[in-house]
């Protein structure tokens, strides 16, 4: 995505742009109001800084033909002025303006300001992208309404403790885990494309089954690809799409669909597929009943470095106050299962324990997680 910057003068248009070159920002710019309109139809341009006294296209006429073009997303616009009287400012507005900055205008200001809309058309994409497909990946399975909201919050938690390990410092910002948190929800959205008899199986799939299971992780990732071709600058996407194709990966390499390892994985997907596990085993499904939170947690701590990365599992146990607050939060009460006798292992894409009364022998349990 490119900021276009439109004006007149060419002392303004240089200040302008080494603002926004300090700051990071792919520039385009324009000297009057007709050529900035050609430009914003034949590039990928959802910021106009324009000055409002131009040869051709005023500021405010251009904001009104920008908003008259068909919608590929919202455009914010400011409107460069040395008009500051109210009846300007009403003026500007009405033509679409978002914003003002009078001159002379400070550089600190002008940055702030951009930021500021930057987060507004961030927060209008995103929520929309992610609660539309969210719903519709929900609406599959009615048991799977609170589980979206519940691996939500255990992913946050996460993605929190580790920001204060030294070795994600960098990459576990502030920024990343408002991502893990807002795209989360969109883990299983290739579900979407799984048959009824499969998804709401209530026994144990078979292996041609389970191969068709597998796919949801290609179908989400493909989707969330297309959203991110039209909007390659939107990093939320490339959370999301990493997080849906990769949640099922293993630590150990024996994960799907591509069988990463370690650090090949992202670690969004890291993050979440230890938060749906956990999620999956303290949760009833058609096909089970809900496993006690510390059996979940005998059972996570178990698969530390095959299953799951060692330093995510060392963030939830750390986090499991957080945890636990969380589960009794947002679970419905419901029967819970007879404790294993040991830690249940997790096969790739099912939950298989040992369960109890059965000396010798291995029932196993699906969780279609």
């Amino acid at each position: 995505m490119s900021i276009l910057i439109v004006d007149d003068d060419e002392n303004s248009l240089e200040m302008l742009r080494d603002a926004l070159d300090e700051s990071g920002h792919t520039v385009l710019s324009a000297r009057d109001g007709s050529d900035a309109l050609r430009m914003f139809e034949t590039h990928d341009v959802r910021l106009v800084i324009t000055d409002w006294e131009m040869p051709g296209l005023t500021g405010p006429e251009l904001c009104r033909e920008i908003r008259r073009r068909p919608s590929r997303g919202y455009t914010y616009i400011m409107l460069l002025t040395s008009h500051g009287r109210s009846e300007d400012i009403v003026a500007g507005m009405s033509a679409g303006a978002d914003d003002f900055i009078v001159k002379p205008f400070h550089r600190a200001e002008l940055q702030v300001r951009v930021r500021a809309g930057l987060r507004i058309l961030s927060l209008e994409t995103r929520q929309l992208v992610i609660f539309a497909l969210a719903k519709l990946a929900e609406s599959r399975d009615p048991e799977t309404g609170r589980h979206l909201e519940r691996v939500q919050r255990y992913s946050q938690v996460l993605a929190t403790q580790l920001g204060q390990d030294p070795r994600f410092a960098n990459e576990a910002d502030d920024e990343f885990v408002r991502l893990v948190y807002q795209t989360s929800p969109l883990h299983d959205i290739g579900k979407v494309g799984i048959p009824d008899s499969i998804l709401l199986k209530p026994d144990r799939l078979s292996d041609e089954e389970f191969e068709t299971m597998k796919h949801h992780t290609l179908l989400g990732a493909q989707t969330l690809e297309a959203a991110l071709r039209q909007n390659p600058s939107a990093r939320f996407l490339q959370v999301a799409r990493d997080i849906a194709l990769s949640h099922h990966e293993r630590f150990d390499g024996r994960g799907y669909p591509q069988g990463l390892a370690g650090e090949q994985i992202p670690l969004s997907a890291r993050i979440v597929a230890l938060a749906d596990v956990y999620d999956a085993l303290t949760s009833r499904r058609i096909y089970k009943a809900a496993y006690s939170p510390h059996v979940a947690r005998d059972t996570i701590r178990s698969e530390s470095g095959t299953h799951f990365d060692p330093a995510v599992v060392e963030a939830f146990l750390k986090a499991e106050p957080q945890f636990l607050s969380i589960f009794e939060e947002l679970h419905e009460a419901e029967p819970v299962a007879a404790p294993p006798e040991v830690a249940a292992p997790i096969a790739t894409g099912r939950i298989v324990a040992p369960l109890v009364g059965l000396p010798g022998n291995v029932a196993q349990l699906p969780v279609n997680h």
